[in-house]
């Protein structure tokens, strides 16, 4: 998959994405980023990307010309997204859908954002990784990098891993044990040495199910509340 980033800061996304799941990712062929410098498009002495907004007002905003110029130069993989906290909400459905496509690219605002013309006349959609306010799109640009790749095949080692996470199924993650089975007091649930995989499943499910009852209802409403087969789990575990 390519993954293309207009960015000021393209080092910020490299070094990122040169480490890990992503740089091995990106050595085996599996993941064609490219980064892009915004400033490589402009003109002046002093390649100059941002000025002060018409009306006044604190801060700077990023000029419309060397986004639309290194675009069109580039012509990058659509669909294009500007990071934008105006923007639709990433979640794990929306990685998925990108995850399916042959590529995307991200534009990174900086500063106050973007001049409005990119918004209504350049990029295909805003994304916002959260209600949080961020100096730039760079930090979110790698969540959502990070998120799309893992989902591609072959980049995790274990095919079932990504699968098997939290949001896969509307609901959080079980919880996950590993060595020793005793550690301070804290004893690993008798049920996952049992053996008995079947039984595990079904506890494992009455985990997730009875943390995002604690933690996310908002999710056990978006799946339209408990099944009868949800509540006998939680019986079944005395949940």
């Amino acid at each position: 998959m390519r993954i293309d980033v207009f960015t000021i800061f393209p080092a910020l996304v490299e070094g990122f994405a040169s480490e890990s799941l992503l740089g091995r990712a990106r050595t085996n062929g599996l993941l064609d980023l490219r980064c892009h410098d915004l400033r490589d498009a402009t003109t002046d002495a002093h390649r100059s990307v941002d000025d002060a907004p018409f009306g006044g007002g604190a801060g700077m905003v990023l000029k419309p010309e060397p986004i639309f110029e290194l675009v069109e130069r580039v012509e990058p993989p659509r669909p294009l997204v500007l990071l934008s906290p105006s923007g639709r909400t990433f979640d794990q459905s929306w990685a998925l859908e990108l995850a399916a496509g042959e590529g995307f690219s991200m534009v990174c605002g900086r500063y106050e954002g973007v001049d409005h013309r990119v918004r209504e006349h350049l990029v295909d959609a805003e994304l916002s990784i959260g209600d949080v306010v961020l100096a730039g799109g760079e930090v979110g640009a790698l969540v959502v990098l990070e998120a799309v790749s893992r989902l591609l095949p072959g980049v995790m080692g274990n095919a079932d891993s990504a699968g098997d996470e939290s949001f896969m199924d509307g609901l959080l993650e079980y919880p996950q044990y590993t060595r020793p089975p005793e550690f301070r007091g804290w004893t690993v649930p008798d049920v996952l040495r049992s053996g008995d995989h079947g039984r595990i499943a079904r506890w494992r499910r009455a985990q997730a199910l009875r943390l995002t009852l604690a933690r996310r209802p908002d999710l056990i409403d978006a799946r339209g509340g408990l099944t009868e087969a949800d509540r006998a789990l939680l019986t079944e575990f005395d949940q």
